[in-house]
């Protein structure tokens, strides 16, 4: 059995704590390092008390680069760059980052989304993993965009949990503001943009239509909730068509005749999708964990894919449907 010598670099926070959540119990790896600058000298349990009883670890702000097989990042978006300058990790170690420093696919990194690069991620050494929403919109939108149904500009809301901020507090992760409350945020200027565009532009060199993106905090802690739509002249069974041709070799996504629930992908590394025709809009649905296929579940299914596992390999996990 190949067994992968693997680091998680900022393994603190919720993608960190996330990531070690999946790995402590994937067959084929290896967990030597796991590094904090705030936590280290702690055990495993008194940061995540959740794994307590699953590995014996010790968080550490020290890492030997010259051992390894895999290193994630899972660092605050513009420090990954910088850790790279500053630690030398060896050629043959292949780095998954989950900040958005590299994903415009620059330094030589494969971006990670495998419903679109799967063989590009295969045998990389360099990939860096999608943003949770932008995931989420991606896999709504990618079967039209490659069809050429996206005419004008798109219009998309996605509601996403509190744990999407992180876990360093601020103003709008407190308890007493999320508790029973809605906000936009970033309306129509997401990060995440950036990225979607690009994989666009990948499918259909002539896009070129406005992603018009309003984000919502939701009062819940896990999930994306996605939903766009477009002007549409044709069937809904032509849609489910084209939806589950383009899917039918992908792991993780599945185009859903039936309606569907943000609860029936928590805790999951599925992205669920659906479609309506209302008004002569076709209407997406979309649903992920930000989590986990919006996070640390993707990067362990593209670590599958760059090390020539069968790309479910430790993901094999139930939603909290009840």
């Amino acid at each position: 059995m190949k067994i992968i010598k693997t680091a998680v670099v900022g393994a603190a926070g919720y993608t960190g704590g996330e990531l070690l959540r999946l790995l402590v119990h994937h067959p084929n790896v290896d967990l030597k390092w796991i590094h904090s600058n705030s936590q280290k000298g702690k055990n495993l349990e008194e940061v995540h008390p959740d794994l307590i009883g699953d590995a014996s670890l010790t968080f550490t702000d020290q890492i030997d680069t010259s051992n390894l097989d895999l290193v994630f990042l899972c660092l605050p978006h513009g420090q990954a760059k910088p850790f790279l300058e500053k630690h030398a990790f060896d050629a043959n170690t292949t780095v998954i980052d989950l900040s958005t420093d590299f994903r415009n696919e620059t330094n030589g990194f494969v971006y990670g989304l495998p419903e679109v690069n799967r063989e590009k991620i295969k045998g990389a050494k360099k990939i860096a993993n999608p943003g949770c929403f932008a995931t989420a919109i991606q896999l709504a939108l990618l079967p039209a965009i490659k069809k050429g149904w996206v005419k004008n500009s798109l219009h998309v809301t996605g509601l996403t949990g509190s744990t999407g901020a992180g876990k360093k507090l601020s103003e709008t992760t407190h308890f007493s503001h999320r508790n029973q409350n809605v906000s936009v945020y970033k309306l129509f200027t997401h990060q995440h943009l950036n990225e979607i565009n690009q994989t666009f532009k990948q499918l259909t060199p002539s896009f070129e239509q406005q992603v018009l993106f309003v984000p919502y905090r939701g009062n819940f802690s896990r999930g994306i909730w996605v939903t766009a739509y477009f002007p549409f002249e044709g069937s809904l069974e032509e849609a489910y068509e084209a939806y589950s041709a383009f899917y039918k070799d992908a792991a993780y996504t599945h185009v859903s005749k039936n309606d569907i629930e943000l609860k029936q992908v928590v805790n999951t590394n599925k992205c669920l999708v659906h479609l309506k025709i209302e008004a002569g809009q076709l209407v997406v649905y979309s649903a992920i964990d930000n989590l986990v296929k919006g996070a640390s579940g993707q990067a362990v299914q593209n670590m599958n894919l760059a090390f020539g596992l069968d790309e479910k390999t430790g993901l094999q996990l139930k939603s909290a449907a009840f």
